[in-house]
């Protein structure tokens, strides 16, 4: 007779579990490569940090193993319990955690220090799956999707408060969850838009058109704003007329302002485009009143939130974000060139990366680590040690990895019968797609440095145990599918 045991280790996906072997065991190769130093004990050595790291690993394998032999119904059952357990440890961290490099995220107990924010990932993911699961969800409610965003918004803003900024922004990862289930697209459009607002009002705020005082940043996201709205309503209510009259309109009379002041009376631009903004709203609120549409009001709402945005942004950037935050924006947007300050990391890990060149230059060889011109280059930007040790080749073959992991992913995620393990299953691949895309972007140069590590190949136990359980809880539930169907 077969047990449940026999059952299990038969439904395991074992081409995942090969794949999270095969990049843990590249991470600690780099660990080792970053850390090393001549003359250092062993690599197994318990007083280096590859030996330190080498425990966390044999010590997630015994957690896999656990999370593996619970009851998939348990994960389900708990879900809540684990998350409001969570939610109150974030809060006690706040008070009680030592201040770290600024920061109080850091539970110290004896000579083990944690992080509960990499934790809280899994638990947010459980209490999504678990709400999304219910029978009378439904994402289209605005009680639901109230819902939904207080699960998410809750544990950023502890994590906020331990001034962790970077691991908290890591939360939006779940958005991309709501989308999968059916949120409207013009919500993860909105977000699209405001990181557009945001980068043009900010880089090019100095910069104006020609001879006028406008700004160009300014011009051109209120142009944006028009723009998009006209194309909302062709989208939304395929109507032709009053597409033609937002768009057509607005590039019409904003080509007469620009023509008066490039050649009569120079003036702003900007007062025009304000005009024209009040005009296109009150125009989509008669619309509204008179087709007896909605649509047309959100449209029009959607305008003005976004002029709020834009005017809010410059506010957020110098009053809310802290200034070594405010740096590397600006860094990475061009407006300053600090190679010796807050550019320094990115501008070293570039140099170790491109001095590697197609096949590196072979483990414990790199330069650029040796000599540690690269600050925190075994835990935030260890991929600069993959590619200068490893070269092009390496580099690429860790990302073909962590490629082929997103999309097995999915595959699960697909085939699971339940709303809860699908939405866990997109929740866990979209934390893995966010860690991967913006550590290697900031490695890069591309994303602003927010500190947050590349999964399974970072340096530390809490990153590693925190991607472990959110792994393996997935690969259990997926085991247990048979049962469900």
């Amino acid at each position: 007779m077969e047990t449940r045991s026999d059952s299990l280790w038969k439904s395991l996906d074992w081409f995942t579990i090969g794949i999270y072997l095969l990049l843990i065991v590249g991470g600690w190769f780099s660990v080792c490569g970053a850390s090393y130093d001549y003359g250092e004990p062993d690599f197994l050595d318990f007083s280096t940090r590859a030996g330190k790291q080498f425990v966390w690993i044999i010590c997630s394998f015994g957690l896999g193993f656990v999370l593996l032999m619970l009851e998939d119904r348990m994960y389900d059952m708990f879900a809540y319990i684990i998350y409001i357990g969570m939610i109150a440890l974030l809060l006690v961290t706040i008070f009680i955690a030592p201040d770290t490099k600024g920061s109080r995220s850091w539970l110290v107990m004896g000579p083990v220090s944690l992080q509960p924010a990499e934790f809280a990932k899994f638990a947010t993911a459980l209490a999504l799956a678990k709400y999304m699961n219910s029978y009378s969800f439904n994402i289209k409610k605005e009680k639901c999707a109230l819902i939904l965003v207080f699960l998410i918004l809750l544990p950023m803003l502890m994590i906020v408060g331990q001034r962790e900024t970077g691991s908290a922004l890591v939360y939006l990862a779940f958005f991309l969850v709501l989308y999968r289930e059916g949120m409207p697209g013009v919500v993860l459009f909105s977000g699209v838009c405001a990181v557009v607002y945001f980068v043009l009002g900010i880089r090019y705020d100095q910069v104006f058109i020609a001879d006028t005082p406008t700004p160009i940043g300014e011009f051109v996201v209120l142009l944006l704003i028009l723009l998009f709205a006209g194309g909302m309503v062709w989208v939304f209510r395929k109507k032709w007329v009053p597409t033609r009259n937002i768009i057509g309109g607005s590039l019409g009379v904003l080509l007469i302002a620009y023509l008066l002041s490039e050649y009569v009376i120079p003036f702003n631009l900007v007062w025009v485009q304000w005009g024209l903004i009040l005009l296109v709203v009150s125009y989509l609120i008669y619309l509204s009143l008179s087709d007896r549409q909605r649509s047309y009001l959100l449209i029009g709402l959607f305008a003005l939130g976004s002029v709020g945005f834009l005017y809010s942004s410059d506010y957020v950037f110098d009053n809310i974000l802290e200034p070594h935050q405010q740096v590397r924006i600006k860094v990475v947007l061009g407006l300053e060139e600090d190679l010796t300050g807050a550019g320094y990391n990115v501008n070293q890990s570039k140099i170790a990366i491109g001095s590697g060149g197609l096949t590196g230059k072979g483990f414990l060889n790199g330069t650029q680590t040796k000599l540690k011109y690269v600050p925190e280059q075994d835990t935030d930007f260890i991929f600069c040690t993959v590619g200068e040790e490893q070269g092009f080749v390496g580099s690429a073959a860790v990302l073909l990895a962590f490629l082929i992991l997103i999309l097995r992913l999915i595959v699960l995620a697909e085939r699971q019968p339940t709303a809860f393990g699908r939405v866990y299953g997109y929740s866990v691949l979209s934390i893995f797609l966010f860690h991967l895309f913006i550590n290697i972007g900031m490695v890069l140069g591309l994303t602003p440095v927010i500190g947050i590590p590349l999964p399974f190949f970072s340096y530390g136990g809490s990153s590693l145990w925190g991607f472990t359980i959110l792994l393996f809880i997935f690969l259990r539930i997926d085991a247990g599918r048979s049962r469900r169907l």
